[in-house]
């Protein structure tokens, strides 16, 4: 799998329950967010990266659980260069 996707679950009150990390898909990495899951009141906080070792940080709002993918620098003369620092996508709408 490309990237690495981190769920930090919470209770209603803001209290930490559960953290799962694991190798994901592009497509798993489309729930980033923070989103409530069902009527227990608990809130889930999914974070996504790309790179070796990358989801050490835990998501714990809308402000960190996002995409963070590496974005190749292209040089003068059209090569690609080393990666540039993370690009940070967060998912609008969720």
């Amino acid at each position: 799998a490309r990237y690495c996707l981190t769920a930090h679950l919470f209770t209603a009150r803001g209290e930490s329950t559960s953290v799962t990390k694991k190798c994901a898909t592009g497509e798993e990495c489309g729930l980033v967010g923070c989103h409530r899951r069902g009527d227990s009141g608990h809130t889930e906080c999914v974070s996504c990266c790309e790179g070796m070792i990358c989801n050490v940080e835990l998501p714990t709002n809308a402000t960190n659980a996002v995409l963070a993918v590496l974005q190749a620098r292209r040089t003068a003369s059209g090569a690609r260069g080393q990666p540039s620092p993370a690009l940070l996508l967060p998912l609008l709408g969720t």
